[in-house]
């Protein structure tokens, strides 16, 4: 059975578990797995389930606090007892009219619980409440009218579309909000996601950049045997904007942030410097005789600029010698934000890299 701690929280551009599984071949148990673009974590748990220690980062508060969720889990007991905690301590209170966007993404009912959440759960410093805020992102928004596990009105599961867009959708075909017990739906969830035993192991996850890797794992310098991996696509996304109401609930703008981040470049020449800096920043993490496990894609690029570039900023950045010893290319169907919006654009092709060092 698939481990219920994987969907804790959809999230775009991710690759599946099995990803990792046929990968870690190349590691054994008790090695150091490493992955330096974190995203949901998938790398950091699977390795845990494992056997192996793992470690990873990300810029991203929302892929932080899904990854150390898993990685970091409390005990079901303690999770139900926080839990009770908070809904006991509950006390609905009258709230300032809240803006065009919140009166019709949330029954105003919820939307005074997911506040409350969000002012109490303390993510950052409790594991515990770091578990209940993760699964507070997965039910945050979603197809409302087809689970009532989720919260909004209807949207996309795997990305927060614009306030203005949303606003205009849900009038023109009349959608409201659906009133939901947040507190009923949260203990379902812990209920359902320990039905599968968390692993023995904890992991290391903490939010900051690839390229501060070194400084941010001093602990772990030599000691990484693999690498599973996926750096941002060129141009595909960014989380201030795709994110951006799961980043509110935890602290962040009521309003999606249009940034510059790093997380996406639009020019092909920053995106392989910024490639570069990233891998010289995991460089003195590595085994001298370490793999490197990468999935790679982009709207822009054809497979051959993929593999110079990504080669020529390897190899720049780690400053060793590696072989490519195998290219793995696959064509990306669907799309779950399609759905939502039919003409919405991205990467068509991934292509799997497995590269050994020395």
């Amino acid at each position: 059975m698939r481990h219920r701690f994987h969907a804790i929280c959809p999230y775009f551009a991710m690759f599946p578990e099995h990803f990792v599984q046929k990968h870690l071949i190349w590691s054994q148990p008790g090695d150091w797995v490493f992955d330096p673009f974190s995203g949901r974590g998938t790398t950091a748990f699977e390795s845990l389930l494992n056997g192996r220690h793992t470690a990873g980062c990300d810029t991203n508060p929302v892929a932080v606090c899904i990854s150390r969720a898993k990685t970091l889990s409390p005990p079901r007991e303690e999770a139900l007892r926080r839990l009770k905690e908070l809904t006991e301590g509950y006390t609905p209170v009258e709230e300032a009219e809240p803006s065009e966007f919140f009166g019709l993404c949330f029954h105003r009912r919820t939307l005074g619980q997911l506040t409350y959440l969000k002012r109490s759960l303390d993510w950052r410093s409790r594991d515990v409440d770091c578990f209940l805020a993760a699964l507070s992102l997965g039910r945050l928004h979603g197809e409302s009218h087809r689970s009532p596990r989720y919260f909004s009105n209807r949207m996309p599961r795997t990305i927060s579309t614009k306030p203005d867009y949303s606003v205009r959708w849900w009038r023109r075909n009349g959608y409201e909000p659906p009133e939901r017990d947040v507190f009923a739906i949260l203990e379902n969830e812990v209920e359902y996601r320990f039905a599968s035993a968390p692993p023995e192991g904890k992991g290391e996850v903490v939010q900051g950049d690839a390229r501060n890797a070194s400084q941010l794992f001093a602990g772990l310098l030599g000691k990484v045997k693999l690498v599973i991996t996926s750096p941002p696509y060129l141009d595909t996304t960014n989380f201030a904007e795709d994110q951006w109401l799961r980043l509110w609930f935890l602290g962040g703008p009521e309003r999606p942030v249009n940034v510059r981040a790093d997380d996406r470049h639009t020019n092909a020449v920053s995106y392989w410097r910024f490639l570069q800096e990233a891998w010289a920043g995991i460089s003195a993490l590595l085994q001298p005789d370490a793999r490197l496990i990468i999935r790679i894609g982009g709207t822009k690029l054809a497979l051959e600029e993929i593999t110079e570039g990504l080669v020529e900023s390897l190899s720049a950045g780690l400053s060793r010698s590696l072989s490519l010893v195998e290219l793995r290319t696959s064509e990306i169907s669907g799309g779950q934000v399609r759905s939502f919006q039919a003409k919405a654009k991205g990467a068509r092709f991934e292509h799997d890299f497995h590269f050994s060092l020395g």
